[in-house]
């Protein structure tokens, strides 16, 4: 139905069961890992309270280290995958990394891209 289709717009998407052919499971599409495992639900009280913290992708960045970045990456990906299978968290979808080129400082989220140098942005999205 049009309704049933409606709902699934949304980043928090139900199950969806379609007699004998089709059975989907509910899935969150919005998470962020952008400096560590985020859920969309933002507001207090946040529902994963042990996940580490990193510092926002511009200072990650200009440590110029590939190293580094690999393994911040991998980091963000065990836990997600961990929280999605003991937490039950329907989903892991993340909107990460922000490769935007930072050109533009009324923009207001420039800390969360690895600057405004295209070399050092391509190099930070290759990895």
């Amino acid at each position: 139905s049009t309704s049933e289709k409606i709902t699934l717009l949304g980043h928090n998407s139900p199950t969806v069961h379609y007699p004998y052919e089709l059975y989907l499971p509910s899935y969150q599409w919005w998470n962020e890992g952008l400096h560590g495992v985020a859920w969309s639900g933002c507001c207090p009280p946040h529902p994963y309270t042990n996940v580490t913290v990193f510092p926002q992708v511009i200072r990650l960045a200009i440590a110029f280290n590939r190293t580094l970045w690999k393994e911040v990456g991998a980091a963000i990906g065990s836990e997600a995958t961990s929280i999605m299978h003991k937490k039950h968290h329907p989903g892991l979808t993340y909107f990460t990394p922000n490769i935007n080129i930072f050109r533009d400082p009324r923009w207001g989220r420039g800390q969360e891209t690895p600057g405004e140098d295209p070399y050092l942005t391509s190099h930070y999205a290759a990895v």
